[in-house]
């Protein structure tokens, strides 16, 4: 199939490629523009690659993959060039071309692409590469900090490594480590502090994240807030961009609590995320109660909120919060009747479990997490600002409510949510009628003992 240049009056060729040309006499094409070879770091969360190219070539050329495609061409003596072309080898565009007596170059997309290199010396074409990652050591950053991107991720991480046939590194947090490396046998887990002195070997490196403000999808080819916040890592990795729960290392978990129980969250980071129906919390869990329900909350914090608002674990719930180790949590999760809780990484650990998932969210549209048909989302309130490209997430603004902040509309996406649209769902999990129809047959049959 023959090659396709793409026209030079795009975008594509006017910001597709970082170009830092340090040699006077280059010769700069019209399909990209000198600018820093290094872009800068989105975020100091993720390990930056070496400053030059890992691999080695003909004619003292470097290259590699690592944030992006990278070439360094040494000096040539004046009168003599290089020219150097990037190619797609599935759309067959040719993404960048240029000529110069020497130079570094890095392709501004940043998130996996299958390029192919060509460099020509003096009209003579020296080197070819097609970028291929089987058997090669390569890179997949998962930024730490945040439960739910991790395990919203992960299943991708292990697709792409089973895709190419690639030795994988993942950097991941220490803490959700446990989870996954004892079922995970075909990927090497690293922090980022082991990782560091790896970064000279990778063939290839790439970032997964959330990237709020990239508007030319130099990070990710599509905008995470339209694919939903699991499938956004599928899109940076080019693989299937399918719905799947990560696998953890709870097979073996036993029972630890006897008695039927459910499992709460309350808490989250932003008061957005929260379930704000003042009489919510404390109406579920009187009513599960009533049922024959013990109701854990399992919450790092049992109070948590900023300023002047503060949020409480719920009355007549069990204090079961505190910084507990991330499989002791997925084993209880895994035996419970069924979760209640916010768009936070507990619900997404809950269904990495198998746990029946209610999840009350309403800054968030329902394709920005995981299927579950026990989700509860309120259609008639202000909803999903969390995916409006218009609104900017302000991380360090607790109270953020970009529409209806300081009004009496603030937060109505959850606040609004009803306890009777909750119980609703509840009722529809087959352990909860299973639970319920158990008492009714228990009482029916002791009020006839009384009776004889």
């Amino acid at each position: 199939m023959p090659t396709t240049t793409v026209p030079t009056s795009t975008e594509l060729n006017q910001s597709d490629l970082n170009l830092a040309n340090p040699f006077a006499d280059a010769q700069e094409t019209d399909q990209a523009k000198p600018v820093p070879v290094q872009p800068k770091n989105t975020s100091s969360i993720f390990i930056d690659p070496t400053s030059r190219p890992t691999m080695v070539g003909p004619d003292k050329i470097l290259y590699d993959f690592n944030y992006g495609c990278r070439v360094e061409l040494p000096t040539l003596a004046k009168g003599k060039k290089w020219k150097v072309r990037y190619t797609d080898m599935v759309t067959s565009n040719i993404i960048f071309e240029a000529e110069s007596t020497g130079g570094s170059y890095q392709s501004t997309k940043l998130y996996f692409v299958p390029l192919k290199i060509e460099v020509w010396k003096n009209d003579e074409k020296v080197f070819t590469h097609e970028l291929c990652l089987k058997d090669r050591l390569v890179q997949v950053q998962i930024p730490v900090g945040t439960l739910g991107d991790v395990i919203a991720w992960f299943p991708y991480v292990d697709l792409f490594q089973k895709k190419h046939g690639c030795k994988l590194v993942c950097t991941i947090s220490e803490l959700a480590r446990p989870l996954f490396e004892g079922v995970y046998p075909n990927i090497e887990f690293a922090s980022q502090e082991t990782a560091l002195p790896m970064q000279k070997d990778f063939y290839a490196s790439y970032r997964l994240g959330l990237y709020f403000d990239d508007w030319n999808c130099r990070h990710q080819p599509v905008d995470f807030r339209y694919v939903g916040l699991h499938k956004t890592a599928a899109y940076i990795l080019d693989v299937e961009p399918i719905e799947l729960p990560p696998k953890l290392d709870i097979a073996n978990a036993e029972r630890a609590v006897k008695e039927p129980y459910v499992c709460i969250a309350v808490q989250s980071s932003t008061q957005c995320k929260y379930w704000n129906n003042p009489y919510g919390w404390h109406e579920i869990v009187k009513w599960l109660n009533e049922a024959g329900y013990r109701v854990l909350c399992i919450d790092r914090e049992p109070v948590w909120g900023q300023s002047s608002s503060w949020n409480y674990i719920p009355n007549g719930a069990e204090d079961m919060t505190g910084a507990k180790p991330l499989l002791e949590r997925a084993a209880l999760l895994k035996h419970a009747d069924f979760f209640i809780g916010l768009s936070s990484g507990l619900a997404w650990l809950a269904w990495a479990a198998g746990t029946p998932t209610v999840m009350i969210s309403g800054f968030t549209h329902p394709n920005n997490e995981f299927q579950t048909p026990y989700r509860v989302f309120n259609h008639h309130t202000c909803n999903s600002c969390w995916n409006d490209p218009k609104q900017i997430f302000d991380h360090l603004d607790f109270m953020w409510c970009p529409r209806h902040k300081g009004t009496d509309r603030q937060f109505e996406c959850t606040r609004l949510i009803t306890v009777d649209h909750v119980k609703s769902l509840i009722r529809k999990i087959p352990s909860f009628t299973k639970k319920v129809s158990i008492e009714k047959d228990s009482i029916i049959k002791n009020s006839l003992k009384l009776q004889e």
